[in-house]
C-alpha cells in the first residue's frame, strides 16, 4: 500500500489574484481547481509506474532475470554494477572504491548509495527494477527516500548450486559480461564473444573462495530480506522463489510482473 499523502499546492495556486478581475481572467476557484486537478495527474501517472527490485547471491541468475523482465515488460534495468564501471572508466570513483572494484569486493555503503540515488533521480517518470542494489541495510534505506518500491524479488539457490555456478563463471570485466562454462559458455574458451578480449575468473569466484564469498552475502542481504518481510505484511512487497534453474523460476516471476504490469510483447520472450 502506497503512504497517503495530502496534495500539495504551491503558493501559486493559493493565491487569489487582485479583487478587481480582469475580463476573461480566470478566477481564483478556477485556478485552485487546475492546480489541484494537475496534482491529481501527476500522483495517478506515478501510481502508474513500477518500481521493483531483485535480490539474489552471487551466481542466483540475477542478471538473466532481469534481462528478461525489461526485455518483456519494458522496465529499465539498472544494475549497481554496471554504473559503477561506467564511473571507473570515467574516473569518478574514488581510489578505494577502484581497488575494491578490480578485487571484486563489495564496494563501501557511501559509494554505491551515492550513486544509485542519483541514477533513480534521474529516472523518477519511468518504470524500473534494480539489480545489485540495495546489498546492505545501509543501502536498502535509500530508495525509501525517493519512491515506494513495489516488488522486491528475492532468488533462493541451493548452496551446492551456487557454488558449482560461481566456480564455473568467467567475465569480461569492462563490460561485466558473464559466462559460464556449463550452460553459457563463450564460443572461443577464454575469449569474449563481442570484443575478443580475454576473459578472466575473479579470485572469489575460485573454488576455494566461493564458500567465503557466500557466506558474505548471505551476513549482508539478511537483514535487508528482514526489512522487506516486515514491509510486505503491510504492502505484499516481498516475493521469493527457489529453484536449481533460472528457466524454471522464470515462469513464475513472469506471471507475478504480468499481474502488475502490462508486457511490452505478444509472446513471452526467453
Amino acid at each position: 500500500m502506497r503512504r497517503q499523502e495530502s496534495p500539495h499546492v504551491s503558493r501559486g495556486c493559493l493565491r487569489q489574484g487582485p479583487r478587481n478581475k480582469v475580463p476573461g481572467a480566470a478566477s481564483g476557484a478556477d485556478v485552485w481547481a487546475a492546480c489541484w486537478a494537475a496534482r491529481l495527474l501527476a500522483k495517478a501517472v506515478a501510481s502508474k509506474l513500477l518500481r521493483a527490485v531483485i535480490l539474489g547471491p552471487p551466481g542466483s541468475g540475477k542478471g538473466t532475470v532481469c534481462q528478461r523482465i525489461a526485455q518483456n515488460f519494458g522496465l529499465q534495468h539498472l544494475s549497481s554494477g554496471h554504473f559503477l564501471r561506467e564511473n571507473l572508466k570515467a574516473n569518478t570513483v574514488g581510489e578505494m572504491a577502484r581497488q575494491d572494484l578490480e578485487k571484486g569486493l563489495l564496494v563501501p555503503d557511501h559509494v554505491t548509495t551515492r550513486l544509485m540515488v542519483s541514477e533513480l533521480e534521474l529516472r523518477s517518470g519511468q518504470h524500473w527494477l534494480l539489480d545489485g542494489f540495495p546489498r546492505t541495510i545501509v543501502q536498502a534505506e535509500a530508495p525509501d527516500k525517493i519512491c515506494d518500491l513495489d516488488l522486491v524479488i528475492s532468488l533462493n539457490i541451493p548452496f551446492e548450486t551456487l557454488k558449482d555456478r560461481l566456480s564455473r563463471r568467467w567475465i569480461h570485466p569492462p563490460s561485466g559480461r558473464v559466462y559460464n562454462l556449463d550452460f553459457n559458455p563463450p564460443h572461443v574458451h577464454g575469449i569474449d564473444d563481442i570484443t575478443g578480449e580475454p576473459l578472466v575468473q575473479q579470485e572469489d569466484d575460485k573454488p576455494e573462495a566461493v564458500a567465503a564469498k557466500l557466506r558474505r552475502y548471505k551476513d549482508a542481504a539478511k537483514p535487508v530480506i528482514e526489512l522487506y518481510k516486515a514491509k510486505h505484511k503491510v504492502a505484499s512487497l516481498l516475493h521469493q522463489f527457489s529453484g536449481m534453474e533460472t528457466n524454471k523460476i522464470w515462469p513464475y516471476v513472469y506471471t507475478l510482473f504480468s499481474n502488475k504490469i502490462t508486457p511490452i510483447q505478444s509472446k513471452e520472450a526467453y
